[in-house]
């Protein structure tokens, strides 16, 4: 049967099929579209298709719903990009889906021994489940006003960071009327549980609805149906997605009414909206309703007097699953997590966030985000176990690291995360010899293989994937053209992937000398050097070709958005000199041409501002004595949400995400290594020490502090202590010495040391 079924004629039946209908030749057209890129082997991962389809599919539905009922309290993101009096404003015209491309905020309320990730978008949307339902609140009057977070003019919120808890909170209040949320995640007994805690008050006689919404920041999530219980006290609901088990909401107090509608009855809020107060059903005995369509609403009422505040707590028990056999709290990460001291408290915070943001998505895997991201790719590993390592959470740093082996495909020695990417070799052996390096061990595994092999076969798949390096072409010995999720462009033969391979060799070649094994080692440093000169020679011709000695993203390409991925051999494999020419010209390039909003602007794909990409220039320049990386450091933290985040790309005008996830993990992972490389980077066997601490912290008089954080000589402490006329600057090495050290606080005059040095004082630059 299969034989049979290969020698039909697909491709002919699939064309006469779409005229037959009016339709273009879609085989011709994928045709027309590859024409865009170099011919690769993998015109685009299936990995990312599926998760593009399933995007996508989402925003069909999102079309055949909201648009037809605007008169719906949708969440934010949908009220302002439908709003005509919004700049998040986005015609629909010939849109085939509506997705979120302006508000992709929000903020996930984990903890460290737990793998559910809750969402909570900037007005206050609880999204208790993976990709499901949300809780909303609202304020009604009886004169008719009423507060809806969605639609509130302004929101405040924060992340609270408890010594042993992590919670969202938002407040809203407009005409007399307000609202506080709270959300958080506990762990009782064996399982996760999630607390949602509302208080409202009013000048008025007014009414708090609590109400179960089908959708969150994606758009539709189908609720099929509601089963309501009266309980000892409170009540009860069972929310049905039609997939999988019911979940659970208990609100602690029975409330004084409760209502429910399924689509063709509306929304409940406009159900609510024309029912005079005291008329909604009292939930004195159990009720279900169905939804065939999927969007069952529904508010349970709460009475409010004038002047008096009413709260209401429910609690939503999660998966057992997702709760680790061993618990721990903020307070344990906290206290293993290298400390930063500083007289600026924006920055304390968005330390502190982003460390706890690595723990909570570094529970069962490394995750990019809680929501659109919750999946592994070796790219965004590499750099989220860096920071870990450079935090000092070694522990789930080693963790991680301890499935690699398990991605490794057997046949080739491929570090498979997604078809078709030929950079994760390298990230995998780097960050692997990176935890070597500064563990002085390897990571434990249970793969049942032994990382000497892990990493020969891993060196050996990057040494069979090169193009044949005799060749005339500009990408002779280069890596295959490949498609770039760091979104450089189509298809292309491009530097990020070779800078990667380079460094990938280098670091197996170090830990073969660490095993002892000198043959290996010297096969992998000749291939890494070749490799080197490969790409070394393409870019003499890139200089030659364009003018100036650039880096552009491939041996074929102008200069463009592209080129941020060239600059990866500055930052973070420093493979080229800190004052390297085609490096620093080359951030010259991308600042002039493509900063909006004082970050760096990814035209591609992203369409937006990009922090860690913004902080990966400023790494660069902060090597180069450069004091614009300062200013660069400075646009990230004014870019940060309320609740210290970063989504992975940022509209120009509305601030909000517009590409990715909501919190991208990846960017908390480069705000916490620029924090660590501010007051310490390793660079030549040596150490540098203050060069990125800013001129205003100096300046308020008070001591300033990081560490400890691991490096290749040990843990390293440094305090800055501000005196007049200048600086006091000491620090700690538990291990051994450096061959040099260099304390280079913008703003002073550099001072270079003998390795066994431990302090010494710095003069203020008039």
């Amino acid at each position: 049967m299969s034989g049979a079924i290969r020698w039909l004629p697909w491709r002919w039946l699939l064309r006469r099929a779409a005229r037959s209908q009016g339709f273009l030749d879609p085989l011709a057209v994928m045709a027309r579209l590859r024409r865009f890129g170099q011919p690769a082997e993998v015109a685009e991962p299936i990995e990312l298709l599926r998760a593009g389809m399933i995007f996508h599919a989402r925003g069909l539905v999102n079309t055949r719903v909201i648009q037809h009922n605007l008169d719906w309290v949708w969440p934010w993101w949908i009220e302002q990009q439908f709003d005509p009096a919004s700049p998040a404003f986005l015609p629909r015209a010939f849109s085939i889906t509506h997705v979120n491309l302006t508000h992709r905020n929000w903020t996930a309320v984990g903890r460290p021994d737990c793998a559910a990730l809750p969402i909570v978008d900037p007005r206050g949307l609880v999204t208790p489940l993976d990709d499901g339902w949300s809780l909303d609140a609202w304020v009604l009057g009886e004169d008719g006003s009423a507060l809806y977070p969605a639609r509130a003019a302004s929101a405040d919120q924060q992340l609270r960071h408890g010594d042993d808890d992590l919670s969202v909170v938002t407040r809203l209040a407009e005409a007399g009327l307000g609202l506080t949320s709270e959300a958080w995640l506990a762990r009782e007994a064996d399982r996760p549980v999630l607390y949602c805690r509302y208080q409202a008050d009013a000048d008025q006689p007014a009414r708090l609805a609590i109400s179960l919404r089908p959708y969150n920041p994606e758009g539709i999530s189908f609720v099929h149906g509601l089963e309501q219980t009266p309980v000892d006290g409170g009540l009860r609901w069972q929310v049905d997605r039609g997939e999988g088990p019911p979940a659970t909401l208990e609100l602690d107090e029975r409330p004084q009414g409760t209502l429910s509608s399924d689509y063709h009855g509306g929304d409940v809020a406009l159900a609510l909206d024309q029912m005079p107060h005291g008329q909604s059903a009292a939930p004195d005995a159990p009720q279900q309703q169905d939804c065939e369509t999927g969007l069952v609403t529904a508010a349970a009422l709460y009475a409010i007097e004038p002047g008096v505040a009413r709260t209401v707590t429910l609690r939503i028990p999660l998966s057992r699953e997702a709760a680790q056999s061993t618990p721990q709290g903020w307070a344990a990460v906290d206290a293993a997590a290298a400390q930063l001291q500083l007289p600026d408290a924006r920055y304390q915070a968005l330390y502190r966030s982003a460390v706890r943001t690595l723990a909570m998505h570094s529970v069962e895997d490394i995750y990019p985000g809680p929501y659109t991201y919750r999946r592994f790719w070796f790219r965004d590993a590499a750099f989220i176990i860096n920071s870990l390592l450079q935090a000092g959470l070694v522990a789930r740093a080693e963790k991680a690291l301890a499935a690699f082996p398990t991605r490794q495909t057997r046949a080739t020695g491929y570090f498979h995360s997604q078809e078709g990417e030929w950079d994760s070799n390298g990230q995998a052996l780097w960050i692997l010899e990176r935890f070597h390096a500064l563990t002085g061990r390897w990571p434990s595994t249970s793969a049942g293989r032994d990382w000497h092999t892990v990493v020969r076969r891993g060196a050996e798949w990057i040494a069979r994937k090169r193009l044949d390096a005799d060749s005339d072409r500009p990408e002779a010995g280069l890596l295959p053209a490949g498609f770039s999720a760091e979104h450089l462009g189509p298809n292309d033969y491009y530097y990020w992937d070779d800078e990667w391979a380079v460094a990938g060799l280098r670091a197996a070649a170090r830990l073969m000398d660490a095993e002892a094994d000198a043959p290996a080692a010297r096969w992998m440093r000749a291939e890494a050097e070749n490799l080197a000169q490969c790409i070394d020679r393409a870019q003499a011709n890139d200089a030659r070709r364009l003018g100036a000695a650039l880096l552009p993203a491939s041996p074929l390409r102008r200069m463009d958005a592209g080129a941020i991925g060239s600059v990866v051999g500055g930052y973070p494999l420093q493979q080229r000199p800190a004052n390297d020419a085609a490096l620093l010209a080359t951030v010259d390039y991308l600042l002039a041409a493509h900063r909006v909003g004082g970050g760096f602007f990814q035209e591609m794909i992203h369409a937006g501002i990009n922090a860690y990409l913004t902080l990966h220039l400023a790494q660069i320049l902060m090597r180069a004595g450069d004091d614009r990386g300062l200013a660069l450091i400075e646009a990230v933290a004014d870019l940060a949400s309320p609740t210290g985040q970063w989504p992975e790309a940022i509209h120009p005008h509305t601030r909000g995400g517009c590409m990715g996830d909501g919190q991208h993990v990846w960017a908390a992972a480069e705000w916490v290594s620029v924090m660590r490389n501010a007051f310490c980077r390793e660079e030549d066997r040596g150490l540098v020490l203050g060069a990125g601490v800013l001129p205003r912290w100096l300046a308020a008089g008070e001591t300033l502090s990081f560490g400890p954080t691991p490096t290749v000589y040990g843990a390293v402490s440094v305090t800055i202590t501000p005196e007049s006329g200048g600086c006091q600057v000491e620090w700690r090495i538990d291990g051994g010495d450096p061959a040099w050290i260099t304390v280079a606080l913008p703003g002073h005059a550099p001072v270079a040391l003998a390795g066994e040095a431990r302090a010494t004082r710095v003069e203020a630059v008039a």
